[in-house]
């Protein structure tokens, strides 16, 4: 259907437009350039819709722990709907609201760090594949795209401590660039995990790497990996409970404790972004991605066999989506101490020994770390 949509459009509308508007000489790379920007949005867009429901999402499951409704006033087209407008009420508060840049601060580089923080959460999709062909660009070092692009996020959260000229924004500033490197490390032990299992950098053969059936999953050699994977991806998004850099009771608000409007929602933005994208990440790196979970079992596989892939994965990735929010409900926030004592003491030491461990497994081809 997603083809047929994008068939559509080119041939009736780009195509057409292409003829009228350029020369003859240009029409080619013209078409490209429409041909691009329509994979592009149609990727962005559906993120920014999840990102905004995410926090319907987020305020309707803790307000269910907590013994709350949670937001169900705001409707949409008159009807309540369980409070289904809330996120775009939310939106056109912040649009509208005034954005205040402190005296003192570096005005440019005020302006730039909340784009520095949400643009690596938006490019990093560009090498997520949906199911074996749709991918913006499969391209064979993807996963060392996706790790690069999230390093670069903390420069965001530096640059709005620093510009800001707030000892507050500062020091929470200062929090997440520490923790951010304590988890970073651990992260990408636990990716060259995956490195090692899969024999590739491409996420679509990392998971045709995993097929056979769910024991074949990446979940089950990896387990500490993969535990260490998700918990450190808490930790790199600034969550509860490892949200220090934020904390309300100590920093005010963090580092972006000066910003408001449009400017602030960016950041908001920013940090739901890479929550979907670690729970995506997470589907496809351990759990399968768009593979079925009934795959080898002889009467499910052939029941479920209409199921589309894409259904798959973005049923894996809701429920890590679940987890964040979970968390968040549960647990109380760690000490700063804890927090580093947990990365560099626990995790790092943890995910080398795996390494060694799996590497050992996979020379001497034993499973299910070797897979003939």
């Amino acid at each position: 259907m997603i083809e047929t949509i994008y068939n559509i459009i080119s041939q009736y509308i780009l195509l057409p437009l292409t003829i009228a508007v350029f020369p003859v000489d240009y029409q080619t790379e013209a078409m490209l350039f429409f041909q691009t920007t329509i994979k592009i949005l149609a990727i962005v867009v559906p993120v920014m819709i999840a990102v905004a429901y995410f926090t319907y999402a987020e305020r309707k499951v803790i307000g269910f722990i907590q013994g709350r409704i949670g937001p169900n006033r705001v409707g949409l087209f008159g009807f309540r709907l369980w409070g289904l407008g809330q996120p775009i009420a939310d939106a056109v508060k912040l649009i509208a609201k005034e954005i205040i840049i402190p005296l003192n601060a570096n005005r440019s580089l005020f302006i730039i760090a909340p784009i520095l923080s949400l643009a690596p959460a938006l490019a990093a999709w560009a090498v997520i594949p949906f199911d074996d062909t749709k991918v913006l660009a499969n391209i064979n070092a993807g996963l060392l795209y996706v790790l690069a692009l999230t390093s670069l996020a903390v420069y965001g959260v530096i640059i709005a401590g620093w510009a800001s000229n707030s000892k507050y924004a500062f020091l929470g500033a200062i929090r997440s660039a520490a923790q951010i490197v304590a988890y970073e490390i651990a992260m990408g032990f636990a990716l060259v995990g995956v490195l090692i299992a899969a024999g590739s950098l491409n996420l679509g053969e990392i998971v045709n790497a995993q097929s056979g059936s769910v024991i074949h999953w990446f979940w089950l050699p990896l387990l500490p990996l993969f535990v260490i994977y998700f918990i450190s991806g808490v930790a790199e998004t600034n969550r509860a409970p490892f949200d220090v850099a934020e904390g309300e009771s100590e920093l005010v608000a963090g580092f972006h404790v000066e910003y408001s409007g449009m400017a602030f929602s960016v950041f908001f933005m920013a940090e739901y972004a890479n929550m979907i994208l670690i729970a995506v990440l997470s589907a496809l790196l351990f759990f399968g991605g768009w593979l079925s979970p009934f795959q080898g079992i002889i009467f499910l596989e052939d029941i479920f066999s209409w199921v589309p892939g894409m259904f798959w994965l973005l049923a894996k990735t809701s429920i890590f989506m679940f987890l964040f929010l979970w968390f968040r409900a549960t647990f109380p926030r760690y000490r700063y101490d804890q927090i580093m004592r947990l990365g560099w003491k626990v995790f790092l030491p943890i995910t080398l020994i795996w390494i060694f461990f799996e590497g050992f497994m996979i020379y001497y081809e034993i499973t299910p770390w070797f897979k003939s």
